[in-house]
């Protein structure tokens, strides 16, 4: 994820998640298309985890697709990034 970020000169500032979907806080400039950014992502991890994980990847929650083809993208303009970078720590603690 931090390489795919590099290529578009986009910092990825956290990165945790839960056992069907990610969270990402990207610090990114206006130039960058959201949509390629995410679609890179979504492709190289898809890509990663069938090369290190084969026998563990056998079905997928979208058909053939790893990744759901949508995404949610939201600004956290004037939120402190450590509450952000908080909530983001917090997505792999079980129920």
């Amino acid at each position: 994820m931090r390489a795919v970020c590099a290529d578009f000169e986009t910092e990825l500032v956290e990165f945790n998640g839960e056992k069907d979907h990610v969270h990402l806080l990207v610090h990114y400039p206006p130039k960058v298309a959201l949509s390629r950014l995410v679609g890179s992502l979504k492709g190289v991890s898809a890509r990663r985890l069938r090369q290190e994980f084969p026998g563990h990847i056998r079905t997928y929650l979208w058909g053939e697709h790893f990744w759901s083809p949508s995404y949610f993208a939201a600004s956290c303009g004037g939120a402190p990034l450590s509450i952000i970078k908080e909530y983001i720590e917090n997505q792999k603690r079980s129920d």
